[in-house]
């Protein structure tokens, strides 16, 4: 029986405050994620800890995976049968495959692409190499090759260049190839542009050059056969050259007994005589 006077004491329905901070960290996206996703993941991480401690357990589980992977890359669809070059000559496509060095057949899984792109771009004339596997089990090798221009002579015999003077390939003879223009000198190389220039310009001089030959790493000697010799300048030697013609043509002036045209000097061109005429203008004026 209750005290007259006195209320009955209620209890408080809110939870103690260590309660209510455990609940609201319980509620925050990070521990309620790591919860759902980290608690599981970790669990199964002990697991296969536990089951990979195990050594036949490892090597049960390699082998197996290994044998999967196998009759995955052996699979016809994989192979490589052989290999199609497009764009390079015989020379060029011979050097090719002794370069790849390549078994065939294969898994397409155990050719490295881009291994054997790099052993083709190292030949001095590929210029640009694209591989792919068509559909077949073929490797096809497109092949852009760098075209000569010119022929380059130095010591260690003739070489072929393209546009931009980066070697190609070696060769024994001029016969080879008659109507490519032959460059020499040091320095001859860096200046293909030019020497293209002047070899159009030379056109009129109906087969009669014999190449080109770098002075001083600045100015060009045109030669000619029957050892006649054009001696160009530095700045504008094709205009120079042009201005020789010009004078052949109307003079018939590399047709007579001239050893060289000196056109270094534009304001004073210098013929020189052979020994032959020279030895003529000294019995005539000895005669006078």
């Amino acid at each position: 029986m209750l005290a007259l006077g006195r209320r009955p004491r209620r209890t408080d329905p809110a939870p103690s405050r260590m309660a209510y901070r455990l609940q609201r960290w319980m509620l925050t996206p990070g521990i309620r994620t790591g919860l759902r996703i980290g608690v599981p993941l970790g669990l199964l991480a002990i697991a296969t800890a536990l089951y990979l401690a195990d050594p036949a357990r490892r090597e049960a589980l390699t082998g197996w995976v290994a044998d999967i992977r196998s009759s995955i890359e052996q699979r016809p669809e994989f192979r490589v049968e052989r290999m199609e070059i497009e764009g390079a000559d015989a020379e060029l496509a011979r050097d090719i495959h002794q370069v790849v060095a390549v078994d065939f057949p294969l898994s397409s899984f155990d050719l490295d692409l881009a291994t054997v792109r790099d052993r083709i771009m190292a030949l001095d004339p590929v210029k640009q190499a694209v591989l792919r596997i068509r559909p077949g089990g073929v490797l096809e090798v497109s092949v852009t090759e760098r075209r000569a221009v010119v022929l380059w002579r130095t010591v260690d015999g003739l070489a072929l260049l393209d546009g931009d003077g980066v070697f190609i390939r070696s060769v024994s003879e001029r016969a080879a190839h008659p109507d490519m223009p032959l460059i020499a000198g040091r320095g001859a190389e860096k200046e293909i542009s030019e020497a293209l220039a002047l070899t159009a310009a030379s056109r009129p001089l109906d087969g009669r050059l014999r190449g080109f030959v770098r002075i001083g790493e600045r100015r060009w000697d045109v030669i000619l056969d029957r050892d006649q010799r054009i001696l160009l300048p530095a700045e504008q030697p094709v205009r120079a050259l042009e201005r020789v013609i010009a004078l052949d043509q109307a003079e018939d002036m590399l047709a007579r007994d001239v050893l060289v045209a000196d056109m270094r000097l534009s304001e004073r061109p210098t013929l020189r005589m052979n020994a032959r005429a020279h030895d003529r203008w000294v019995n005539a004026k000895e005669e006078r």
